[in-house]
């Protein structure tokens, strides 16, 4: 089982090594580890740190140790935080001491890990160590057994003020007190090191010669191998001595026993692989202790042989790992030599094939830039669109009705129109002046006076003229064009207004969504639009019309403040059939909404030339004056499959086609005439007609049979209907 469990462990550290070939751009996390001391215990606890961090690719470790001094070892973790670590693993020397540097560390949001020695603070992250009150507890309760509840005992101690001292004391004085018969002569002040133990027990030997002493008790394994030295130096009996730490390896705690050196030791476990691995969970957000117990167990010549083959074999293993991971870094490296080798080959095959392609290269490369180039630009330009939208729609109506009135021939005897456009003059060339304002405020920060710019706009609404209300619309002969307005100017609205009544009957929408209802509901000819509008601006707007069935020979014209030329393109993107830029001449606009409906009425004219069909074949495509004009003909398909359905019933009603078409009687209507010039009712009598000519010239059939079966109610209508559509009656074109 055991060969099992390292061999799963080589492969998985192969893997990991072998990964990290391919994984090395990734992030790493950086480890600070501050140690307080530097001796055989902290040794074998950093070696099992690294091997830990062998199976985590991506930990980095920083080793510092303090050497038992308070002072450096504040300096150290102050260190470790300033080079940017990404977690903090500390020992503290003294429990209060360190606090204030484990505190920095932890207010700059670094996760700290205290781990062996216990600290006063709460600022940790989690705590991982042996319960050293219990290992002292433990190690009373096997010397009150080992003397038989009776005998003089020397406890030397730890550093001052270090938990693990405080803890084991606590632990070691509560064991013994339940045994009156044992007795602490002497409890003397070591500081975990061996020389201070041998002069401190050897001070107290040369002071209180000839007393009896049956066991001393050191704090870890080298105070106590301290003790027994002083009292050699001494020339004393030698008493029973007991440690904790419980080592392997030469000079370690568990040969020290089996040597009979030490009488007992207690392993006080490192497990620096588990304290990696916490480090690991906790950086990447996975669940964790707390607080974590390690386990240890009391070591006596018993367990000693034992306990030293296993710790033997870990260590062997480990050795083993760091040579396999020496190894595999030397294949790694000569890997990179072997990568570096074939980039340099394919480095000159490029360089070659750079040197045929260098022109392909260059033009490619020059476009390229001047593609960063617009799109910076055009990111400069954002803002100064925006503004230019508040400027130029002032401009507009300041310049049109400016126009307008330099038309008229007195303007002390204005009409009601020509006032409302001199009250849209004064309104908007005053907006426009506290736009500019409002810009130069903005360089300053603060509006004029302390007033926001809603307390401004309120006070100029205030102190215009009160807006005349618009002329009523002339009426529009009921065959006059219809054109919607979709704008959420209302100024705009009622400049357009003036400049196109009279001539066609107009529909308004203050946003693009109620825009597109008026276009579904009344299917006007022709939608003038601004693009920069709430609810839906004009470039979603103009999509949807032309992507309804209803609406989608509609043509619209985008009137807007959004000059570049990718502003243009993403109009005519959006299926603009024009696009103005404000301020506009309103000759301009005029010019274009007559060019667009004279190609409306020239398709019309298209429908009309086939008299015989219902619809051209698809996709027609004709010139019309310097315009090519591309047809879809889908709706028109599908409208004459309905016809054809519905061919043979002389009953038949408009509402039946209408709702066969999922449209209103009114949306049909007007769809199949702006279409084709016809009504419904004409194109299905187009289309019976069509029908019967064509069986009058290949069937037998009577002129009265063929009538009935096209959908006529009478033969003498068929009759007249056939004259007036083809100009002779059916029984001639029988003959």
């Amino acid at each position: 089982m055991k060969i099992t469990k390292n061999c799963i462990g080589i492969l998985l550290l192969l893997f990991t090594l072998l990964s990290s070939c391919s994984s090395s751009g990734e992030k790493k996390y950086r480890i600070g580890v501050s140690q307080c001391s530097d001796d055989i215990w902290r040794d074998k606890q950093n070696s099992e740190l690294k091997i830990g961090a062998y199976f985590h690719d991506k930990v980095e470790l920083r080793f510092a140790a303090a050497f038992d001094s308070d002072e450096r070892q504040i300096q150290q973790i102050d260190s470790l935080v300033k080079t940017g670590i990404d977690l903090l693993i500390v020992a503290p020397n003294q429990v209060s001491t360190i606090s204030p540097a484990i505190d920095r560390a932890y207010d700059k949001g670094i996760p700290v890990i205290v781990f062996e020695r216990k600290t006063n603070t709460k600022k940790y992250t989690a705590y991982m160590g042996a319960d050293n009150f219990e290992m002292g507890h433990l190690m009373g309760e096997y010397v009150a057994s080992r003397l038989n509840g009776r005998g003089k005992i020397i406890e030397v101690m730890g550093l001052k003020g270090s938990s693990p001292a405080i803890e084991r004391h606590n632990g070691f004085r509560e064991a013994i007190a339940a045994h009156p018969g044992i007795q602490v002569i002497a409890t003397l002040q070591g500081d975990w090191t061996e020389p201070t133990a041998t002069s401190t027990v050897k001070h107290w030997l040369d002071v209180n010669k000839g007393t009896h002493v049956d066991l001393v008790f050191g704090m870890n394994d080298r105070t106590a191998m301290g003790a027994r030295k002083a009292f050699i130096q001494a020339g004393a009996a030698l008493p029973l001595f007991c440690g904790i730490d419980g080592l392997p390896g030469e000079n370690g705690g568990i040969m020290q026993v089996r040597d009979s050196l030490l009488d007992a030791s207690y392993m006080y476990p490192t497990h620096g692989d588990k304290l990696i691995q916490l480090a690991v969970d906790i950086l990447e957000g996975r669940p964790y202790q707390k607080e974590t117990k390690l386990m240890s167990a009391l070591v006596t010549r018993d367990n000693a042989n034992v306990l030293l083959m296993e710790s033997e074999e870990v260590m062997r293993q480990s050795q083993y790992i760091e040579k396999l991971h020496l190894t595999a870094r030397g294949y790694v490296k000569q890997l990179a030599n072997q990568r570096t080798l074939t980039l340099l080959a394919l480095a000159t095959v490029v360089l070659l094939l750079l040197l045929l392609l260098g022109i392909y290269m260059y033009y490619l490369q020059k476009a390229r830039i001047d593609d960063e180039r617009t799109q910076m630009e055009r990111d400069q330009l954002d803002f100064y669109t925006q503004v230019s939208h508040e400027l130029r729609t002032p401009l507009t109506l300041i310049e049109g009705p400016l126009t307008q009135l330099a038309e008229t021939s007195d303007i002390k005897n204005a009409t009601a129109g020509a006032r409302e456009l001199l009250a849209i003059v004064r309104r908007n060339t005053h907006q426009l002046t506290q736009l500019i304002n409002k810009m130069l405020d903005a360089q300053v920060g603060t509006p004029r006076d302390g007033m926001t710019s809603q307390q401004i706009d309120a006070i100029t609404a205030m102190q215009l003229d009160p807006v005349t209300q618009p002329q009523e619309v002339a009426e529009c002969d009921e065959e006059a064009p219809t054109i919607l307005i979709v704008d959420d100017n209302a100024d705009i609205r009622a400049y357009l207004r003036s400049v196109l009544q009279g001539r066609y009957r107009l529909l308004e929408a203050e946003d693009g969504s109620r825009g597109l209802e008026l276009a579904r509901e009344q299917v006007p000819d022709l939608i003038v639009s601004d693009v920069m509008m709430p609810v839906m601006n004009g470039l979603e707007f103009c999509q949807k019309v032309k992507n309804d069935v209803i609406s989608s020979h509609i043509p619209v014209i985008l009137l807007t403040a959004r000059a570049l030329n990718q502003h243009q393109i993403e109009g005519y993107q959006s299926g603009a059939d024009a696009y103005i830029t404000k301020p506009f001449s309103h000759e301009l606009l005029l010019v274009r909404i007559d060019n667009l409906l004279h190609s409306r009425h020239q398709l019309k004219d298209l429908w009309s030339a086939r008299p015989a069909q219902v619809h051209p074949e698809p996709q027609v495509a004709t010139t019309v004056g310097s315009e090519e004009l591309h047809i879809e003909d889908a709706f028109i398909s599908r409208f004459k499959k309905v016809v054809e359905e519905y061919m043979g019933d002389s009953n038949v009603s408009v509402e039946e086609l209408a709702a066969k078409m999922g449209l209103s009687r009114v949306q049909l209507y007007r769809k199949v005439k702006a279409l084709t010039g016809n009504t419904p009712v004409d194109l299905l009598r187009k289309a019976r007609l069509s029908r019967a000519k064509q069986l009058l010239t290949t069937t037998g059939q009577s002129v009265s049979e063929i009538a009935y079966q096209v959908g006529f109610a009478s033969p003498s209508y068929f009759t007249k209907c056939y004259k007036d559509e083809y100009g002779v009656v059916p029984g001639d074109d029988r003959k």
